[in-house]
């Protein structure tokens, strides 16, 4: 067994939380599951308990979801890991980089300054602004800047008239307050899951729409399915995570009439596509990938 500790920062119960606790588990003999929710960090010393355990002293941890829902409210518990790394805990990705894709707008951003393609993009508050990109769109989604699986995202249609839009636009400013339009675009059914663990291309997942909903994800009836990636299609995904330095991610990409455009970048990425869709057990990839960079470090830090 490998002498280390690591904790797995998860959601206690959850598969993708304990496939990857296990599996550390199994090669170090240590198991430790932290909720956010009873981390207790003390500013005056930059200490962080979970319960009985100091994180502190941990060999590493490896971020695999920082809440059930983005919101505000993960981007503080990221602020609250970043202590760790400050004291030389090695994490797993790093909280700053994972924050920047908690929030969409800031996620995206990154992803147009490094000049990925992306579906054409309006933010704003104005509502009349809105509209308009409404109207030169045709057709537009409205999304969440915090959300995950389509949650939030609401569907407009120029076609449906400037009341009716005006109506759905208000009600969504009233929960959400910032515009964030993209053009609709046609998945033909289907987008796809590009994983990479630590910088490095592991395999391409389709999810395909069961054809009742507008989006293909698996909460909305969507399924997993093989997908053999090409290598001009591969780069654009290396392309896209290497916006962000993240141990793991998936980058969702779709295949337009225009070409492909990556819609985001994954916080963390998920285990099940890879799993149900290419046969790869992610979460043992990772648990290893992690295990060797704390043992090559530990390694160079010893011979230096």
């Amino acid at each position: 067994m490998i002498n280390k500790r690591i904790a797995v920062i998860g959601i206690p119960g959850k598969w993708s939380t304990d496939v990857l606790a296990n599996h550390l588990e199994q090669r170090t003999g240590y198991r430790c599951v932290v909720d956010m929710a009873d981390v207790v960090l003390e500013l005056e010393t930059g200490q962080l308990r979970y319960q009985d355990t100091l994180l502190n002293a941990l060999d590493g941890v490896i971020i695999k979801k920082i809440s059930e829902d983005y919101s505000p409210a993960a981007d503080d518990r990221l602020r609250m890991l970043s202590n760790l790394e400050a004291d030389g805990v090695r994490c797993f990705s790093s909280p700053h980089q994972v924050s920047r894709l908690i929030n969409r707008l800031e996620g995206t951003a990154a992803l147009a300054a490094g000049g990925v393609p992306l579906p054409p993009t309006r933010v704003t508050e104005s509502t009349a602004a809105a509209l308009e990109a409404i109207q030169a769109f045709g057709k537009a989604i409205l999304k969440p800047l915090y959300s995950t699986k389509a949650r939030g995202m609401v569907v407009l249609k120029a076609a449906d008239g400037e009341k009716a839009n005006t109506q759905k636009l208000e009600k969504f400013k009233a929960k959400h307050g910032l515009f964030y339009l993209q053009q609709f675009v046609n998945l033909g059914g289907q987008d796809l899951g590009m994983v990479f663990l630590g910088g490095e291309y592991l395999c391409t997942y389709a999810r395909v729409s069961d054809g009742k909903a507008w989006n293909t994800t698996i909460h909305s009836g969507g399924k997993y399915q093989p997908y053999d990636a090409s290598p001009e299609l591969i780069e654009l995904g290396r392309k896209a995570q290497a916006c962000f330095d993240l141990s793991f991610t998936t980058v969702d990409i779709a295949l337009t009439d225009e070409g492909p455009v990556v819609f985001e970048v994954s916080a963390f990425g998920g285990f099940s596509g890879a799993k149900k869709g290419c046969g790869i057990d992610a979460a043992e990839k990772l648990g290893d990938h992690v295990l060797s960079q704390l043992e090559t470090e530990a390694a160079t830090a010893e011979a230096g």
